[in-house]
Formats: C-alpha cells, sequence, structure tokens
C-alpha cells in the first residue's frame, strides 16, 4: 500500500477480491484495501466501489465466507468518498 499508482492498487485489491475462495482471509483483506485506497487517492472505479460493496454484504449475511475487515473496509470507503 506504499505505491502511488491508484489505479496498481485498485486493480489488484480487486483481483484479490474476485479471484480468492469463499471463506479465504484474503476476501476481507481485499475489503479493507479498498477502503486503504479510497482513503489514500480519494477514489474508487465502479466496479471496485461495487466489489467493496458486495464483500461487506458478503460479510455481514454470512461471517464464515468472509471477515468483518470488508465491513470495516467499506465503512472507510463511505467515509472517505462521501457515500453516507
Amino acid at each position: 500500500m506504499n505505491d502511488d499508482d491508484a489505479v496498481f492498487v485498485e486493480d489488484w485489491c480487486a483481483q484479490v477480491g474476485t479471484r480468492a475462495a469463499s471463506g479465504s482471509p484474503l476476501l476481507g483483506l481485499a475489503g479493507l484495501c479498498l477502503g486503504y485506497t479510497a482513503r489514500c487517492f480519494g477514489r474508487l472505479g465502479d466496479e471496485a466501489l461495487a466489489l467493496a460493496e458486495s464483500l461487506a454484504a458478503r460479510a455481514d449475511a454470512d461471517p464464515t465466507d468472509m471477515d468483518g475487515r470488508a465491513v470495516d473496509g467499506y465503512d472507510d470507503v463511505r467515509d472517505f468518498l462521501h457515500l453516507w
């Protein structure tokens, strides 16, 4: 997360968030990192935004599917992109 290329960081977060198997700790981490990306760069693309929301919804619906870090990440997305 020390990279200054927002597109690169967002792309890798999205790849991990869409490729990791259900129950993998990488899913929650991807959601958390999308939140951090929104915090650092002040933006997310539409697909990354939808993914962050989807990961958080999955974490809320089934904590065995992914951990709550995805919810924390989506909270950051909403805070830093002013989506409330």
